[in-house]
């Protein structure tokens, strides 16, 4: 019943924001953060201070990078990543609010003008002086043959796999976009979230206060479950499979 109901919002709404956290990938088999068995039980986070000032530190994310130790690259996208498509290809949501690191959404379909990435990318790296895009492949590359540090191309700067880590400063572009999808909807939908990590988890407040409806999609219960219009533990894959337009 749950399921025929947050079908009939979507198509009772103008506009859809879609959120998405950790939830949607571990279907792809990409770990979570906080759980038994997630990302952070096997390794301490690096800060992003750390980074910048320990050559040790940065040696220690690379080759975290480099061995995909994490799990947050390499992996397909899954059926909630196709709906999640399949939803902004038919027009009803523009783009999708995402705090992944994985690339699947852009992998399932999705232009990359329409992934709002809050917490950055991992299938790439930026310089921190000039922003010059930089390849995992070619980093790797070169590390392989010299053992040397990744360094810019062209200013010599220090380069960092493109996630938002522990202590660097949120984009404001993102966050811009997403505060404006969020403003812009009359029904914000969360799939995969806990919710619990600010400011992201702020925007479908936001939208709630903005009048739009909430439907929370996750596993687990969330903070956020009492404000919400509708919520269901389920799994995404199938449950977006079952209310998405099909093709």
């Amino acid at each position: 019943m749950s399921r025929e109901r947050l079908r009939e919002m979507i198509d009772e709404a103008g506009r859809v924001a879609i959120f998405t956290g950790a939830g949607i990938s571990t279907e792809s088999g990409i770990p979570d953060f906080r759980s038994p068995g997630g990302v952070w039980s096997k390794m301490s986070p690096i800060y992003f201070q750390d980074f910048v000032r320990s050559e040790e530190k940065r040696r220690e994310a690379w080759n975290r990078a480099f061995s995909g130790r994490a799990g947050w690259t390499g992996k397909e996208p899954n059926a909630g990543h196709f709906a999640v498509a399949r939803l902004i290809a038919s027009g009803k949501a523009k783009a999708v609010i995402t705090q992944n690191v994985d690339n699947l959404h852009q992998a399932a379909g999705v232009p990359e003008g329409q992934v709002i990435e809050l917490h950055g990318n991992a299938s790439y790296a930026g310089c921190l002086e000039c922003g010059l895009r930089h390849e995992l492949a070619d980093l790797k590359a070169l590390y392989d043959a010299t053992g040397d540090l990744p360094a810019c191309r062209d200013c010599s700067g220090i380069v960092k796999t493109a996630t938002i880590s522990f202590g660097q400063t949120m984009p404001p572009e993102p966050m811009t976009r997403a505060e404006s999808e969020a403003l812009a909807c009359d029904l914000f939908l969360v799939l995969g979230s806990s919710l619990v990590v600010f400011p992201a988890a702020g925007f479908p407040q936001l939208a709630k206060q903005n009048g739009a409806r909430l439907a929370i999609l996750n596993r687990e219960p969330t903070d956020q479950d009492a404000s919400a219009d509708l919520v269901l533990h389920d799994e995404i894959g199938p449950v977006m499979t079952s209310v998405a337009p099909a093709n």
